[in-house]
């Protein structure tokens, strides 16, 4: 049977069929969607990890077990997990492991646009790229195979378009033998212990199975060649693939599958056959770096941009600049015209957001705020412009610390998501409370994974599986690493952010605050959702309402008579009610819910 899948779906049947007992990762755009749809297939345990080097770990101990497993993250989560990518490369595994990595060029969502295929070189570990939906679910399982074979875990990367664009895709059925009995768990100290002896060992083994690696990919039936006119030869990977087909009908192709290690014999034998060679791929000139240690000539970034994410527009035009097409072969791109004239919009805070309190009180008291990786991080667009850094996961409590210890006479505060904080940010909270630093550290807790998607995490009490478990409590790790002042507040409560930060500024040493209300878009947050209006005659446009950054509130068309300024009106079609606009209003002009009902303004 057919269906239409998207990439990360199609990976996630890939692993069902392909057998994959244990799977882990941690929620990050564009790979989310792999785990929340391999969770549902029935003979799979799936599991969010509180971060990717845990999930890694994870998943080479299945592996180590005997069973089939999968990490799964984003680009910059293979950051996190490196140490253990590079411990498994060494050792190796009982079964196959397939690592999911997924890139994302022109960072939709991420704070760089990093290339992974350096980790799987870096590594010595093979790497895998599929060109659509199809190939995303069969490289699963030939990616297990080759783990097997070769014993290494292999790298399988996608990029943005692979992991959210749908191809048609022909299921299959589950290869996996059901286990009477559990396994036993082999004994090898040699190979799994990885002290500096045993290390030694199996280094030369890494190096042999990479040159192994290079024969296999002589023959690997994902690295094919497209043989059409002699004058163009592309060589290329993944969706560039599907733009440079779009764009070069003419031309001849080697299309790679696996793009580390490169089969050379066939790059030399396509190479000979045409007469000019270029490569096609997004980000970094992975590709061409390694035909040119061939000693081969080849283009590729002289042509194509190193930056951002491609498209058959942008493949056309870079061709046409480089002589590879006619100028008549350029597409004229017109503007739509409903879009003439519109104001940019950009990302904002939700209406509701629990976050929208907290930096309003950190602009008011001119603090400096160290961001984190989340959704918060949209706090530093006007008119809040309240964040003053952002960087990684968990960067903000070790930034805010580094401040205090410089001397700075400014306090910093670090502000970070509950999952975050879980995430990365527990090493951070204990430095500074082992080093005595003078630091505030902010925990925005909405009680999910917002970013991403609402997922769970160790404090939301709920397993990817839907089971409860333990919810950990903030305060209490706070507390159990010595940090006396811990604060729990509501941020749609203007007057308690602002009368904690105060005490927390007025005190030497280190304070936690737990600004803890659920993410206005939960189901049970939606419920509540009540809005509040404007009282026209009492506003004069003075625009503190619009200084909170609420899509609810805009500009209306009446004008104040004595300042000629517009008028605040909030849509109720946006307004969750949190009335954070109706504290920070000087004239009272927008009502609270109770004064409503006492106006008979709401039912």
């Amino acid at each position: 049977m057919r269906v239409l899948l998207s990439g990360n779906e199609a990976i996630a049947r890939g692993g069902y069929e392909s057998g994959v007992r244990v799977a882990a990762g941690y929620p990050g755009t564009p790979s989310t969607e792999i785990l929340e749809t391999l969770v549902r297939y029935s003979g799979v345990y799936a599991e969010w990890a509180p971060n990717e080097k845990v999930a890694m770990d994870v998943a080479i101990g299945a592996a180590y077990a005997g069973s089939r497993a999968m990490a799964v993250m984003k680009h910059v989560g293979l950051n996190v997990a490196a140490d253990a990518f590079f411990y498994a490369a060494m050792t190796g595994m009982e079964a196959g492991l397939v690592v999911v990595s997924a890139d994302d060029p022109f960072m939709h969502s991420s704070q760089n646009e990093q290339d992974n295929r350096h980790y799987a070189k870096f590594a010595r570990v093979p790497c895998l790229e599929p060109s659509d939906s199809q190939e995303a679910k069969e490289l699963v399982g030939v990616a297990l195979e080759i783990s097997e074979e070769f014993d290494s875990p292999v790298l399988l990367r996608i990029t943005t378009r692979i992991a959210h664009s749908y191809t048609l895709v022909e299921l299959g059925e589950r290869k996996v033998e059901e286990r009477t009995e559990p396994p036993s768990y082999r004994i090898d100290r040699v190979k799994y212990v990885m002290v500096p002896a045993n290390a030694r060992r199996r280094h030369p083994i890494a190096e042999e199975r990479i040159a192994e690696l290079r024969t296999f990919a002589e023959n690997f039936p994902y690295n094919r060649m497209e043989m059409n006119g002699r004058g163009l030869g592309i060589v290329t990977n993944g969706v560039a693939y599907q733009y440079a087909k779009e764009v070069f009908p003419q031309a001849s192709f080697l299309r790679l599958g696996m793009t580390y290690p490169l089969p050379e014999k066939m790059v030399r034998d396509f190479a000979a056959q045409v007469e000019r060679l270029i490569v096609v791929e997004e980000l970094d000139p992975f590709i061409e770096e390694e035909i040119r240690l061939m000693g081969i000539g080849v283009e590729g970034k002289s042509i194509f941009p190193i930056c951002g994410e491609f498209d058959p527009h942008l493949v056309r035009q870079s061709a046409i600049r480089a002589g590879l097409l006619p100028a008549s072969e350029a597409v004229e791109t017109r503007e739509v015209e409903e879009t003439k004239g519109l104001p940019m919009r950009p990302p904002l805070l939700c209406p509701g957001c629990p976050h929208r309190g907290l930096f309003v009180t950190t602009k008011k008291l001119d603090l400096v705020v160290n961001g984190d990786i989340g959704c918060y991080t949209l706090g530093f667009l006007p008119p809040l412009s309240a964040l003053h850094t952002c960087g990684c996961m968990g960067a903000s409590i070790g930034q805010a610390h580094g401040v205090s210890k410089a001397g700075i006479a400014q306090k910093h505060v670090a502000v970070i998501g509950d999952s975050t904080f879980f995430h990365a940010g527990l090493p951070a909270l204990l430095n500074v409370a082992y080093n005595k630093s003078d630091t505030i550290v902010i925990i925005l807790d909405n009680r999910t994974t917002a970013m991403t998607g609402h997922q769970e995490h160790p404090g939301t009490g709920v397993t990817l599986k839907g089971e409860q478990t333990k919810a950990v409590a903030v305060e209490d790790v706070a507390k159990a690493f010595g940090i006396k002042r811990v604060y729990t507040l509501d941020p749609y409560n203007l007057k308690e952010v602002e009368s904690v930060l105060r005490d927390c500024l007025a005190a030497d040493g280190p304070a936690v605050v737990i600004s803890r209300r659920e993410c206005a878009l939960l189901p049970e947050a939606r419920k509540a959702w009540r809005p509040i209006k404007v009282i026209e005659e009492r506003c004069n446009g003075c625009g503190l309402c619009f200084g909170i950054g609420c899509a609810a509130i805009v500009k209306s068309e009446r004008l104040d008579e004595k300042t000629g300024r517009a008028k605040a009106w909030i849509d109720p079609l946006l307004c969750t009610g949190c009335e954070i606009c109706a504290q920070v209003c000087a004239r009272k002009a927008i009502l609270f819910r109770e004064q409503m009902i006492e106006e008979g303004e709401s039912s």
